[in-house]
């Protein structure tokens, strides 16, 4: 990947953006030109579209607006990388990033290195309120993109039949044994839930408010691999008892068997990961199964996906115990033995809330009204984190 120039940072707020900028550049760096212009399927985007449309959400909501003299790097860039907000105007359309050969990754790049300087520039003469919690937003959203960069790679990378590896190194095996499944119980009640307004959030995690909980127990850890493995040879993916409608019409037209990424050889299970194929590792979190997979393995185990609020009072009271993918890794780490092992840094969970506004929520004014808020229908809500969240992310 060619190098830019990168301006030196003059205070710490200028040094956070240029670490996370870098950070985006470097999960792009083993990658060839050909691999970052490729697009695996509608709902994925090929890496240099997510390296521009970072770029275009600074130069668009914090330069446009608060820039003297703004001028876009590239009259037309709007059009190609702005993903959903109609509020700002027509874009191209998403099943066909991976057409987009021009602009190249060279000239995006140097787009970033353009947009980059300025954004500088302007930290040095200071922002006002409203360009600050742009500015903070814009952070998030960049690492949100990062962790869509290893998410679509590793599509992408599995439609090869050679199955190559993301970069050398990485995902080897974890731990024999993951530690016994404890529940933990919780007596229910009146809880708060929601931003608590210390700090960056996002505006779908507000306003905090109060919720009901009746008493309920919560597993200590993620499945695992071995735990899921159990429920496919119990036959559920065979068994229609076990699903939603929507779930076993699935199974039944997809052929699913297995998570995705799951292949089987010679009797056994390997797992296509970021450091290529191997020997499905029965400590390790399952992961890359859907809602309804999920779903369908509580039914089997005599459980139940816990709500977003039972998640959330949990992890709150019982501080994670560090198991992040370490560095240089790309696939989630063995549980360790704290009370509410990886609620954050190993997997993504599932729960069994409806993905929906909390009482009191009003979208912002304006096109990033439409960062989170006309979502909100028809999804399920995920908590927690994983290996691939950068660090400093979640909460």
């Amino acid at each position: 990947m060619p190098a830019n120039p990168v301006p030196q940072p003059r205070d710490a707020r200028s040094q956070r953006y240029l670490a996370i900028r870098e950070a985006s550049r470097a999960l792009a760096a083993p990658l060839s030109a050909e691999d970052c212009a490729l697009q695996s399927m509608p709902d994925a985007s090929p890496v240099k579209w997510h390296l521009a449309h970072t770029t275009w959400f600074f130069e668009n909501f914090l330069l446009a607006p608060h820039e003297p003299r703004f001028a876009p790097f590239h009259p037309r860039f709007g059009y190609l990388f702005n993903s959903y907000y109609e509020a700002v105007g027509a874009r191209h359309p998403r099943p066909l990033r991976g057409l987009v050969t021009r602009p190249s990754l060279a000239e995006v790049l140097e787009w970033r290195a353009d947009v980059d300087r300025r954004v500088l520039e302007m930290l040095e003469r200071g922002l006002s309120p409203a360009a600050h919690d742009v500015f903070q937003l814009g952070l998030h959203h960049e690492q949100q993109h990062q962790e869509l960069v290893l998410t679509d790679v590793k599509h992408l990378l599995f439609q090869n039949p050679l199955r190559p590896s993301y970069r050398e190194g990485v995902a080897a095996a974890g731990a024999s044994a993951a530690p016994p499944l404890r529940w933990l119980e919780h007596g229910g009640g009146v809880v708060e839930v929601g931003h608590d307004g210390q700090g960056f959030a996002f505006d779908n995690e507000g306003p905090r408010h109060r919720a009901w909980l009746d008493p309920f127990r919560i597993g200590s850890r993620p499945v695992t691999c071995g735990e899921y493995l159990a429920f496919m040879e119990d036959g559920g993916y065979r068994r229609s008892d076990l699903w939603l409608y929507p779930g076993w019409a699935a199974v039944k037209e997809q052929g699913w068997e297995a998570p995705l990424y799951w292949e089987r050889s010679d009797g056994a299970w390997s797992v296509f990961t970021l450091g290529g194929s191997r020997e499905a590792d029965p400590a390790e979190p399952v992961c890359h199964v859907s809602w309804f997979e999920a779903d369908a393995y509580a039914r089997w185990a005599g459980a139940r996906l816990p709500t977003e609020e039972e998640w959330e009072v949990v992890a709150r009271s019982e501080p994670p115990d560090g198991a992040r993918a370490a560095e240089g890794r790309f696939h989630p780490a063995v549980a360790g033995s704290a009370p509410f092992a990886q609620a954050t840094g190993a997997v993504w969970q599932w729960t069994r809330s409806a993905y929906a506004p909390y009482p009191g929520y009003a979208p912002a004014a304006g096109a990033l009204g439409e960062y989170n808020g006309k979502f909100m229908a028809g999804q399920m809500v995920l908590r927690g984190a994983s290996f691939a969240t950068p660090e400093g992310h979640a909460r």
